[in-house]
């Protein structure tokens, strides 16, 4: 008798909003298919109790609109914003993003409502090992994905396992020191440090410097519309910025050389000449940093798709028995 597809509840939950869906991996198929996602706003502010709440009844309708329930789960994973002791499927440390998120046990908040093997790691780690399952990294034994967005994260996987660190905090190379353009090492980054790339070359911190020169921005969509509509300085700005992100692009390939990097976020998705200068600028920067030995290392867009960190995280909810706790 030939046993039937699993099923992966997976959830991620990110500071604005969360999406679950069942995942549904089949012997024989190339990649993991995605049910029908279900989405909600991450009611961020109203503490980690509300979160929770909106997190299970997501999880829920996502259950009902693929037609599952407990009983034909295999196993749920969790890609988290924050810290994760993977182990126990536990939130070390968050930014404010998420209020009181710290000490959430997710684990066995999921596990206790749905009586499934639960696992969590940090949404960052999911969406790499996603990227590098089936996407950008699905044909090579190693990935670096660089999230350039809200924040700037990132993920190495080698060989189908993503790198987590002793504390679960591997991968944060938004803060990475930077130098180079006037008054950058003096910003103060969302960590409370100062002169982190994040609190230069992120989203948020794009749209702030663009300001600082002298034209308001609140975005850094505000930011490539006004670069593709012809002004030199915010061009310039997103320029600087891809510069410094790749400097440090290239310095994580000096460190852990793996064969691909896969690069994603908003800020990577911009189009036109916003897009084409920030992304020329970025590779200019990796080869001001990296060595010559990784300096060809292919940089190329992440191809596994909006929910990549879906896939991810129902990946790891079936390699390993987490402690249960």
């Amino acid at each position: 008798m030939t046993a039937g597809p699993t099923r992966v509840l997976a959830v991620d939950l990110g500071g604005t909003k969360i999406n679950a869906a069942v995942v549904v991996f089949e012997e024989g198929a190339a990649a993991p298919s995605l049910c029908q996602v279900a989405t909600t706003a991450t009611p961020a502010r109203d503490g980690a109790k509300a979160v929770l709440a909106a997190s299970l009844a997501v999880a829920r309708e996502a259950l009902s609109l693929a037609g599952d329930d407990e009983e034909t789960l295999k196993a749920i994973g969790i890609a988290s914003a924050g810290v994760i002791d993977t182990a126990r499927g536990l939130v070390t440390a968050a930014t404010d993003a998420l209020q009181g998120w710290p000490g959430t046990n997710l684990a066995s908040v999921f596990r206790a409502e749905f009586g499934a093997h639960t696992r969590v790691l940090n949404d960052v780690h999911a969406h790499g090992l996603g990227e590098a399952m089936f996407g950008a990294g699905k044909d090579r034994d190693s990935l670096l994905l660089v999230a350039v967005g809200t924040g700037i994260g990132g993920a190495f996987v080698t060989h189908g396992e993503v790198l987590t660190g002793a504390r679960g905090a591997a991968g944060h190379i938004g803060h990475v020191r930077t130098a180079g353009i006037p008054g950058v090492e003096e910003l103060v980054c969302t960590c409370g440090r100062r002169g982190h790339l994040e609190g230069f070359a992120s989203g948020p911190g794009i749209a702030a410097e663009l300001t600082r020169r002298g034209i308001p921005a609140a975005s850094t969509r505000e930011v490539a519309d006004l670069a593709n509509d012809g002004s030199t300085i915010a061009l310039e700005t997103l320029m600087d910025a891809g510069r410094l992100t790749g400097r440090a692009i290239g310095d994580q390939l000096n460190v852990v050389d793996p064969h691909v990097v896969a690069i994603t976020g908003g800020v990577a998705s911009a189009s036109g000449a916003a897009g084409d200068g920030w992304w020329a600028s970025l590779r200019e920067g990796v080869r001001e940093s990296a060595m010559d030995a990784v300096g060809n290392t292919p940089i190329v867009p992440a191809s596994a798709g909006n929910h990549a960190a879906l896939l991810g995280a129902a990946h790891f909810a079936l390699t390993e028995t987490a402690t249960e706790g």
